[in-house]
Parts: C-alpha cells; structure tokens; sequence
C-alpha cells in the first residue's frame, strides 16, 4: 500500500455516503418535474392552511416513496 493514498480506498461507509448524495441531487433535480406529474399533492398528504400559518405533511406521498426505496434496495440486493 506503499505510495497510495487514502482517497483511492474506498469503504463501503463512503460509497454508501457518495450514493445516498447522488440520489438526493438526483431527486433535488426532478422535483420540479415531479411536482408537476402530481407528486406531492397526493389525496393522502395532510395540509392545514390558516391565515397566517400553512402546515403540510406530505404522509401519502412519504408512504409510497418508501415503499419505492424498499422495493429497488430489495431488487439490488438480490
């Protein structure tokens, strides 16, 4: 190992890290495109609007996400 550095060497703790990066700069990316397809807006997401004051949890949309991630971590694992 004489003469590497330790840039060249990577754990799976950093590929795990460079990974979940790309995938939020890939989402941070579509969302617009998202949003406008409907997602965010699902019949499930919860959103209180008053005067001054808007609260939105987004629960559908979470769930089905989720659900997303579960199913393409199962497929690259398998």
């Amino acid at each position: 190992m004489v003469g590497q550095s330790n840039m060249s060497m990577k754990t799976p703790m950093a590929q795990t890290l460079i990974t979940i990066g790309v995938i939020l700069v890939v989402a941070g990316l579509l969302w617009p495109v998202l949003q406008k397809l409907g997602w965010g807006r699902m019949p499930g997401d919860i959103v209180i609007e008053k005067q001054n004051f808007r609260f939105y949890f987004p629960l559908a949309t979470s769930i089905i996400v989720s659900l997303l991630l579960t199913i393409l971590v199962w497929l690259f694992r398998r």
